[in-house]
């Protein structure tokens, strides 16, 4: 039974806006629970805590149901929700400088909400405040002290103790940790974690800090311009994101993955109609429906929530039971064996292995190059056969190890780039100019007349992998197989080229199979790992599990060569 329900809540500030702040919010909290509130700055958290606690100004338009106690807290008048306030449901503000009065020392504030909400005598609520500082890891001496004479964390101590001094059942903590340095956060945090667990109170923690809910939230709501996107277990959320967003927000926090290179959610948050999904301008996998329909939060087969037209983060690519083999004589060379693998919209995944491990092989029948003897490939749930997803715009892109053997040398860099677009006679001459145009911008080469006459062979080995990428993007694709592609070049070409590739890919949106034997490289771009030996793909999963704790030999040996290389 929940202590506190929260029913398609909707909160709008200016009434004659078309705009909700939160919009069809429905929540629960359980007795003991710890719930966390996630998302980008002004996606509506602070505003649904401001609720709870009857506190938006009188202005606001706010619709919906919050139960406490069979009583919705929405229906209550001013005097009757004073009960409530703080006696019953606190809240933690995430600045304590303006919310503490600095001419009052921080015992007497403690000491006045004591008495304020419980009538207690002065010199009892002294005590009791006295003894908060205690428990909230203060000692007694700072009774006396004003406000500017408290550290951040401090001054979020003092918060702390003040919004627990009236023993509520629930307490709501708002950024408790922002702006803290770190070993003051991981203070916060322990004690949250510790007076939950001796006060028995109930949760809901909000914050755009990954690792402060993953320590303290037993559940996660994901939000962003006022709606909920998805609904999870922690563990489940942060290991399988099932929303883009969701997913975008892990990717940005160094703190989760700590050796992977940081990047943000690409695109501007852009204000939509209420009847179009709020994530439709920054989606890598929207399609038309999306810009007409703002989908509700629903329970997926598998009981997870996600609110997405398409169900969650698709698959793209799917490979099953694929077999492979080569004759050399009498002998049979099993190259690729019961191999399956999967690549999801949006998502870079690494096939890692050793030379001869048979990497190249799968990316080949991945890509439609060579047929499996055995298995299947679907991308979009279409079979790939030869050329049935490369041979069109929207579809799978490979790049070669060797961009000297990967380009025509005798083509120019103009004839090179617009080869596929020629070959499927994609719009007119002058629109196919002004893609391979758009194509060179993107990586970072000249596109002025004299660059687009030059010769294949007149090129540097950097200057002509890039030229390969910017055939493969030309294409638009889905789905880029870059296979080596930094291995021929020195360390900083290498660098400059796999930055750039990653920087399009985060842009752009599509999906990427990085292949490569350079483990240490692919802990910075990937999201998912492969890991192939001898043919079979003996380990795979999330980056930051297998990159921290693997499971197979073949993986600790590579990670542990990384150690021995530096």
């Amino acid at each position: 039974m929940p202590v506190l329900k929260i029913e398609n809540l909707n909160v709008r500030y200016d009434r004659e806006s078309r705009k909700d702040a939160v919009h069809q919010v429905s929540l629960s909290l359980k007795e003991g629970e710890c719930v966390g509130l996630i998302g980008e700055s002004g996606s509506g958290k602070s505003t649904i805590a401001l609720a709870i606690m009857g506190l938006l100004h009188k202005r606001t338009e706010v619709k919906g149901n919050i139960w406490f106690e069979n009583k919705n807290l929405l229906e209550l008048s001013d005097r009757d929700m004073e009960s409530v306030r703080w006696d019953r449901i606190a809240i933690v503000y995430q600045n304590g400088l303006d919310v503490l009065n600095p001419v009052i020392s921080v015992g007497e504030q403690i000491a006045e909400a004591i008495i304020c909400h419980t009538g207690m005598q002065k010199e009892y609520a002294r005590e009791k405040a006295s003894d908060m500082l205690v428990k909230t890891g203060l000692e007694t001496f700072w009774y006396d002290a004003y406000p500017h004479q408290l550290s951040g964390g401090m001054r979020q101590k003092v918060l702390i103790a003040m919004a627990l001094s009236c023993n509520p059942d629930i307490l709501i903590a708002d950024e408790p940790t922002m702006a803290l340095d770190i070993p003051a956060k991981n203070e916060i945090i322990s004690l949250l974690k510790n007076m939950q667990k001796k006060e028995g109170f109930s949760l809901l923690v909000i914050s755009h800090e990954l690792p402060v809910i993953s320590a303290l939230a037993d559940s996660v709501a994901v939000m962003y311009m006022g709606n909920i996107l998805e609904k999870a277990d922690t563990k489940e959320l942060l290991s399988d994101p099932l929303h883009p967003y969701t997913r975008g927000l892990i990717y940005s926090s160094p703190a989760i993955l700590p050796m992977r290179d940081m990047w943000g959610i690409p695109g501007e948050i852009v204000i939509h109609s209420e009847n179009q999904c709020p994530f439709y301008s920054r989606c890598n996998q929207r399609v038309e429906q999306c810009l007409n329909e703002n989908p509700p939060l629903r329970v997926r087969s598998d009981g997870r929530k996600v609110a997405c037209l398409r169900g969650g983060i698709v698959t793209l690519l799917e490979g099953n039971g694929l077999n492979k083999s080569y004759k050399s004589g009498k002998r049979e060379l099993k190259v690729c064996s019961g191999c399956n693998i999967r690549i999801r919209s949006g998502e870079v995944a690494a096939l890692i292995g050793k030379s001869g491990s048979g990497k190249t092989t799968l990316a080949q029948i991945l890509s439609g190059i060579i047929f499996p003897d055995s298995g299947i490939v679907r991308f979009e749930g279409r079979a790939v056969l030869g050329n049935s997803e490369s041979g069109k715009k929207h579809g799978i892109q490979i790049v070669f190890q060797d961009p000297f053997s990967a380009t025509n040398e005798q083509f120019t860099v103009r004839e090179i780039v617009q080869e596929g677009l020629d070959i499927i006679k994609s719009g007119s001459q002058s629109e196919r100019r002004e893609q391979v145009t758009e194509a060179l911008l993107k990586v970072g080469l000249p596109y002025d007349e004299g660059f687009l006459s030059r010769k294949g062979h007149t090129l540097s080995g950097g200057q002509r992998q890039r030229v390969a990428v910017a055939r493969a993007l030309v294409m638009e694709p889905k789905l880029l197989i870059a296979d080596e592609i930094s291995s021929m070049l020195d360390p900083s070409s290498a660098a400059n080229l796999m930055r750039l590739l990653k920087e399009i890919q985060n842009r752009s949106g599509f999906s990427m199979l990085y292949i490569t034997h350079d483990i240490a490289l692919a802990q910075k771009i990937s999201d998912y790992v492969y890991i192939m030996k001898k043919g079979k793909i003996v380990e795979h999963g999330n980056a930051g599990e297998i990159f921290t704790n693997p499971k197979e030999n073949e993986t600790k040996n590579l990670i542990e060569a990384i150690s021995i290389r530096q």
